[in-house]
């Protein structure tokens, strides 16, 4: 996910992040007002955060995560099961975690059931002419396979074009993006073995 581009979740998603971090803040013994300052926040964005009433920008939870001890997909997402007949390592497609890109109409979809493991992947969708912005790059591997469309792919200075049925691997120390310069959607199965405890 971007640090800097403009995203959102769907009010739904928004709801259930806010009552995440009320959880998590609850676990740790805090009040708002402890957070906040453990933040660098207003109690007032806070309180509206775990209201569903905000879409906080990357650098808020970024500096929430951080206080509260967790990664990025722990806050945005809990891990617990659908229904009580499900085992936490299954996720129901109607409890997938939807991010929009908002400039762009880039979409992303969390797949993984457990976001507090190490491995991630999840579903992108890309409209013409978007791309992926300031992706996180840390200590592991990425990879990805090509479900419908044509997408360049850039690692490093090399540049690749990738159509349906291809896929890729490297590792997410190097620098990468994604670009749809295509007339159509393209969609990905994005894939993330994650040794930085933060993303």
């Amino acid at each position: 996910m971007g640090s800097s581009a403009a995203w959102s979740l769907s009010p739904g998603d928004a709801r259930k992040m806010g009552e995440r971090l009320r959880k998590l803040r609850g676990e740790r013994e805090l009040t708002i007002l402890d957070l906040a300052t453990k933040a660098g926040l207003s109690v007032g964005i806070i309180s509206q955060i775990e209201r569903g009433l905000s879409n906080p920008s990357m650098k808020t939870l970024q500096r929430l995560r951080i206080a509260l001890g967790v990664n990025l997909w722990e806050l945005l997402s809990a891990n617990e099961p659908t229904t009580d007949n499900d085992p936490v390592y299954v996720r129901r497609k109607s409890d997938r975690l939807r991010v929009i890109m908002n400039e762009s109409g880039l979409t992303k979809e969390l797949l993984s059931p457990q976001p507090d493991e190490n491995l991630r992947f999840m579903i992108v969708t890309m409209p013409p002419g978007s791309e992926t912005q300031d992706v996180l790059i840390g200590q592991g591997q990425k990879g990805g396979f090509v479900m419908t469309g044509e997408v360049t792919l850039k690692v490093g200075d090399t540049v690749s074009v990738l159509s349906e049925g291809d896929s890729f691997q490297f590792k997410s120390v190097l620098p990468h993006q994604l670009y749809n310069r295509s007339d159509g959607e393209v969609t990905l199965m994005w894939i993330m073995s994650v040794l930085d405890t933060h993303l």
